[in-house]
């Protein structure tokens, strides 16, 4: 029997791909008979990048905080095929500067996600929510824990104590879906991707591979194909292990433990992420810049690098000429729907090895790797399809 999927935070970093490996028939052809991309901003199927399928159901507009339990599932059930879900992806963030917010905001769509989808489709087997790195603490930089938690990182480390722990929103999800799930017939999992390199559609609050295409692709207009370009970050950074998490890798992985995990499994978290082994950053900025025609460099010994979004903001005259020059989708390079610095945070203050132990992913029958220009690559080649990047 085929199966139905529902993606909430379609158009996101994550979700976009999941869509999109679902619509190329992953893991095999007649797996999926139908997927619905549910986005809270609107998206036109011709700016979506997916596939042209009649598998495909776009629904925008459906607000997961609006109004009460019932409203939502009065909304969500007027979507055709939505009894007939078998595969929940949740992947859906509302960002906000307000951590306090964002923290209740969290908690509550995914609550209300659930419950609603419990409550509508009698066909429901499995769901996921993915969580990611702050697990482990990563995202406390100089405060993350060793004595505790150290790399490599495992999904059999204790939480984040005190005070660090009631910060983090994925620990009251996790714990209400695990009593909310003990007696129900569905099966259900968390995921840990690192940083996200994926495309997306629509703007993103946070999108590493969006702020660096558009980085590289500026510094060879302004310096020339050739050029040297240095690590924009730190040199301890610039040294640190991690593995990157490509968002094919991840909904690839995703979609391989909610096909395939039984229910002695229920409710286990898995790291995922592009290979088994780590990488840094020393090995992994001179491929991108290959790929711009450029020849990537450490950060300088004497003198700051040029960094990431002071670079744009200083030659976005250039970049605006790019635009035109090359046909390209404005608005994007220095835009307001991007957390502002978040590149410096990224590539300066995780200045620390957090490199993740792939075992338990690897050992569910999962074989799949990707190294840095294959991940990399396919995500600059489609900004370049959406117009976001120069050919």
């Amino acid at each position: 029997m085929s199966k139905s999927a529902l993606i909430f935070g379609a158009s996101g970093v994550s979700g976009w791909a999941f869509v999109n490996e679902i619509l190329h028939d992953y893991p095999k052809k007649g797996t999926w008979r139908k997927v619905h991309a549910l986005t809270n901003r609107p998206l036109r199927k011709s700016d979506s990048l997916w596939p042209d399928d009649e598998r495909l159901n776009i629904v925008s507009g459906i607000d997961l905080l609006e109004g009460s339990q019932e409203n939502l599932e009065s909304a969500l059930g007027t979507i055709d095929g939505i009894k007939e879900v078998t595969h929940v992806y949740y992947v859906a963030y509302k960002a906000s500067t307000d951590l306090d917010q964002e923290f209740k905001d969290a908690e509550a769509m995914f609550r209300r996600s659930t419950i609603a989808m419990n409550n509508l489709s009698l066909s429901l087997e499995f769901i996921v929510l993915q969580t990611g790195a702050k697990m482990y603490g990563c995202h406390l930089l100089k405060n993350h824990p060793t004595d505790y938690i150290s790399a490599p990182l495992k999904e059999s480390h204790p939480r984040l104590r005190s005070p660090y722990g009631e910060k983090l929103f994925y620990h009251p999800q996790l714990d209400w879906l695990a009593d909310y799930a003990k007696d129900k017939f569905w099966n259900w999992c968390d995921t840990r991707p690192d940083i996200i390199i994926g495309f997306v559609p629509n703007q993103n609050f946070y999108s590493l591979a969006t702020s660096l295409g558009v980085f590289l692709s500026l510094y060879a207009e302004v310096e020339g194909k050739g050029a040297s370009c240095s690590y924009p970050g730190s040199m301890a950074a610039w040294k640190a292990k991690s593995n990157d998490s490509s968002s094919d890798m991840i909904a690839r992985e995703t979609i391989h433990l909610s096909l395939t995990l039984d229910s002695s499994r229920k409710g286990e978290g898995f790291n995922v992420a592009d290979e088994k082994i780590p990488r840094s950053w020393e090995t992994k900025w001179p491929e991108l810049c290959s790929y711009f025609g450029l020849k990537g460099v450490g950060p300088p010994s004497d003198g700051e690098p040029a960094e990431v979004r002071t670079y744009i903001k200083k030659h976005i005259d250039v970049w605006n000429q790019m635009e035109r020059k090359y046909g390209l989708k404005s608005g994007i390079a220095d835009s307001d729907l991007t957390f502002k610095g978040f590149e410096y945070f990224l590539l300066t203050q995780f200045d620390f090895d957090r490199q993740y132990d792939m075992s338990k992913m690897y050992g569910t029958g999962f074989e799949e790797e990707r190294g840095t220009l294959q991940a990399w690559g396919g995500v600059f080649d489609r900004m370049k399809g959406a117009k976001v990047l120069p050919e």
